[in-house]
């Protein structure tokens, strides 16, 4: 596995500080860190437990059952239907570059405290998502690979990642989607606001979104931080619906048309707040102005002028 770029950053950083010579150090530099940045900070998934590695669908089954502390490597690519379900306290790491699953995808179900990284999912036939994350709380989704295609209809594979059901404290960090229809959805339905108010709050940053279409993401009810992510080819991004609060923050768009909405396909608008962004000329609907502008937890976002090289450098699986 080759060494990370931010890594090397880091360690430039370091012998310059040797040196006496002053350097700033960019948030990007902490890519790799073990732990989770934004909403899901303090998720540990296995921790230290002794890591178990697998490479079929039956060994993987076993091995992420049951709620006890676990790492569970993935070794090679899995071909499966539907969904496997991720225990609590679990770590799903995949090995090298090129392990993952196709097919189908991952559940975390009314769980607490997952780590899923380093992985390449693909192709989620539905009724399955890539991964789906429902009634769950502690969950960090880190330098994975999500894709599809465009070429079947819009509701031949489910979404790469949906967040739902009254989940919360979640962060999407480093990975990449590409070529789907439907990214990212938080929160389900009009309908579900007493499940769902107070709860689904997620923070997605330093992701590369290239040529898919919405929902990056679509999120109803909750709070959304969305910053230093790279969104390339889309229809409509980051959408803000049903008293949704979302903070857009220093975000790169490319060849988009509508980079935030707060006003389509439901009853209610959501709300936004849009700073230090980079639009590359897409537009932008923004019906309502919100009240989330400090997000509750330490982050330093660098400028959308360095967005797109730490992201198209460093996000997705074989970056750790």
């Amino acid at each position: 596995m080759r060494t990370h770029p931010h890594k090397l950053a880091l360690t430039a950083a370091a012998a310059a500080l040797a040196a006496g010579v002053a350097v700033t150090v960019p948030q990007s530099a902490a890519a790799a860190d073990p732990s989770p940045v934004g909403f899901g900070a303090g998720t540990t998934g296995g921790g230290s437990a002794a890591p178990v590695t697998v490479g079929t669908l039956a060994a993987f089954k076993s091995a992420v059952s049951g709620d006890s502390a676990k790492v569970v490597r993935v070794n090679g690519l899995i071909s499966l239907s539907g969904q496997v379900d991720i225990g609590s306290n679990t770590t799903v790491l995949g090995v090298g570059s090129a392990s993952g699953f196709t097919g189908g995808g991952l559940r975390v179900m009314e769980k607490t405290n997952v780590v899923v990284r380093n992985l390449n999912i693909s192709k989620p036939v539905a009724p399955a998502d890539g991964i789906t994350v429902q009634k769950s709380t502690k969950v960090w989704i880190d330098h994975n690979s999500f894709s599809a295609d465009r070429e079947h209809d819009k509701d031949y594979y489910d979404g790469l990642l949906d967040i739902n059901h009254g989940s919360d404290d979640v962060t999407v960090s480093w990975n990449t989607f590409k070529d789907h229809f439907k990214g990212s959805l938080v929160g389900h339905s009009d309908n579900n606001e007493a499940e769902d108010k107070g709860r689904l709050k997620v923070t997605y940053h330093h992701n590369h979104f290239s040529n898919v279409h919405s929902r990056i993401p679509s999120l109803r009810f909750g709070t959304g931080h969305f910053y230093n992510n790279y969104v390339q080819g889309a229809d409509t991004a980051v959408h803000s619906r049903m008293g949704a609060q979302m903070l857009v923050e220093n975000n790169v768009f490319r060849t988009t048309k509508l980079a935030v909405t707060t006003s389509r396909s439901s009853d209610v608008d959501g709300f936004a707040n849009l700073r230090g962004n980079d639009l590359g000329g897409a537009a932008t609907e923004v019906s309502q102005e919100g009240s989330f502008t400090k997000p509750p937890y330490g982050y330093s976002a660098e400028p959308a002028s360095s967005v797109a090289a730490s992201v198209t450098s460093g996000a997705g699986a074989g970056q750790l």
